[in-house]
């Protein structure tokens, strides 16, 4: 009896394991053609442009936008609620942003791909 009730246990562990496994978010980990920037650098970018910022979110502007600093400005981020995942931020806590600009008429904004901790 106990043999099953263990036996049962490891294969549900494993199944569970697994399938955590594969909903952990997973890819490259090294150098990218994202140009690292400031804001004020960012701010002048050409519409589309791909960009790495490091800063801090300061504050929260509702419908996944977001106000990003750096010591050369601030400019509105949006961030999907499902590219957080699990990293929470306080406007103590340096990120690093991937993404592509986004200008519009008088607006500029960074559509943000990928948040991470800065190292």
């Amino acid at each position: 009896m106990n043999k099953t009730l263990i036996a049962a246990l490891i294969g549900l562990t494993t199944v569970t394991g697994s399938a955590f496994a594969a909903t952990e978010p997973g890819g490259f980990k090294g150098p990218d053609r994202t140009e690292a920037a400031s804001v004020a650098q960012a701010l002048e970018l050409s519409d589309d442009a791909q960009v790495r910022l490091s800063g801090v979110i300061i504050e929260s502007l509702g419908d996944e936008k977001y106000r990003f600093q750096d010591d050369s400005g601030n400019l509105v981020v949006e961030i999907d609620d499902d590219e957080w995942r699990g990293l929470e931020a306080t406007p103590e806590t340096r990120v690093t942003l991937w993404g592509e600009i986004d200008k519009d008429w008088n607006q500029v904004e960074l559509d943000v791909e990928r948040i991470e901790l800065a190292r």
